[in-house]
């Protein structure tokens, strides 16, 4: 029996009683089954085979930071680039509240119903404190979650969008290996992701909604320019003829702009994804445009351009990584942190000494180690 001070006669009045025996578990043989680890061999043919739950497993491991998991990572999308490249990339993007999931829903429940597949992938915005996200697609998304032909997957941008939609680059590349015909690009809605999603997709959708200040959102010159098609939601009941009149806007504004490198003007619709009026005018839009930049030839132009793009975020990606992890930079980087932070120096003389000692470690270790 375990002795409790409190008991002592000194303490008059208190008495702290032994409690009782910690009971057994509700199932005493349950332990903690652990997960098994596939060979990359074992990951490509289970993506080539249609399997979600490798899929997923390799998704995760593209998401991971551990050098053993990219390493895989690279591997296992090297191996699955020869069977990609057959699907429709559409990129989704609107304002908060335009009903971007569920008219991606919508969307994709018609494109089931036509015998197509469907990956969806969710950009989801991170805490800047927490780092956390919600990751609540699969949750806003009830039917189409549950359709055997459908892949949703919500990822963290973890405060890293070019990081993350490189992550995002590399999962379609897994996703249509698997065999998945169109993929959807959901963006954060807010800030450089647009940018980073039309980097990656065929066809960039643009969801606006009536009485967001159309008039003047529809001349905003960067979003607009790079969308090939706009779509006005929530065409229904009482906001239907305010939709229409959004649309009108639209168009008047696209008027201004000079033909897109494509060849082909965009589209301005309206629908609803909550009663699903307008879905198949959407689709149809998406489906000629495909089809007319496949005759012109700039389908491909556009993806070449596209892979060019990904080699140079690549380099980019990977000399910021070198950079930060040279570890005389490590050493030097608080310093130079706290003389910014004192105004001793400015940021750009500080910026140059760390780049400076950055060579010249790069200088020293090739004359020491030439061979590497």
């Amino acid at each position: 029996m375990q002795y409790h001070p409190e008991n002592d006669e000194q303490y008059q009045g208190l008495t702290v009683n032994s409690g009782v025996e910690r009971l057994p578990d509700v199932n005493p043989y349950r332990r903690r089954v652990s997960r098994r680890e596939y060979t990359v061999s074992e990951y490509v043919d289970g993506i080539l085979a249609g399997n979600k739950v490798i899929l997923s497993q390799a998704v995760t491991m593209i998401e991971s930071s551990l050098p053993r998991h990219q390493q895989m990572a690279a591997e296992i999308v090297e191996k699955c680039l020869p069977h990609a490249g057959r699907s429709v990339r559409w990129g989704i993007t609107g304002v908060p509240g335009a009903g971007k999931s569920t008219s991606i829903e919508a969307f994709g429940m018609e494109l089931l119903r036509r015998g197509r597949k469907l990956a969806v992938l969710a950009i989801d915005p991170s805490s800047e404190r927490s780092r956390g996200s919600i990751l609540g697609d699969k949750t806003r998304m009830e039917q189409l979650s549950v359709q055997p032909d459908a892949f949703i997957r919500p990822s963290p941008s973890g405060g890293s969008l070019g990081g993350v939609a490189r992550k995002t680059r590399e999962t379609i590349v897994l996703c249509e290996a698997a065999g998945y015909d169109t993929i959807f690009v959901e963006t954060v809605g807010v800030g450089q992701s647009e940018t980073a999603v039309h980097s990656m997709v065929d066809f960039f959708l643009l969801i606006q909604i009536a009485g967001a200040g159309d008039e003047l959102q529809g001349i905003k010159r960067g979003i607009m320019e790079m969308s090939d098609g706009i779509a006005i939601n929530k065409a229904d009941g009482d906001n239907l003829q305010r939709a229409r009149l959004a649309a009108a806007h639209y168009r008047n504004a696209l008027l201004l702009f000079p033909m897109p490198e494509s060849g082909v003007r965009p589209q301005v619709l309206t629908y609803s994804a909550l009663t699903s009026d307008g879905i198949n005018e959407v689709l149809k839009m998406v489906e000629d445009h495909i089809s007319l930049c496949r005759e012109n030839g700039s389908f491909e132009t556009r993806r070449r351009r596209q892979d060019k793009y990904w080699m140079q975020e690549t380099i980019d990606q990977s000399l910021r990584n070198h950079f930060y992890q040279n570890q005389r930079i490590e050493s030097m980087m608080e310093t130079k942190q706290l003389q910014v932070y004192n105004s001793e120096i400015t940021a750009f003389r500080a910026a140059q000494d760390l780049l400076d000692a950055y060579f010249d470690s790069l200088s020293k270790r090739q004359i020491n180690h030439p061979e590497d």
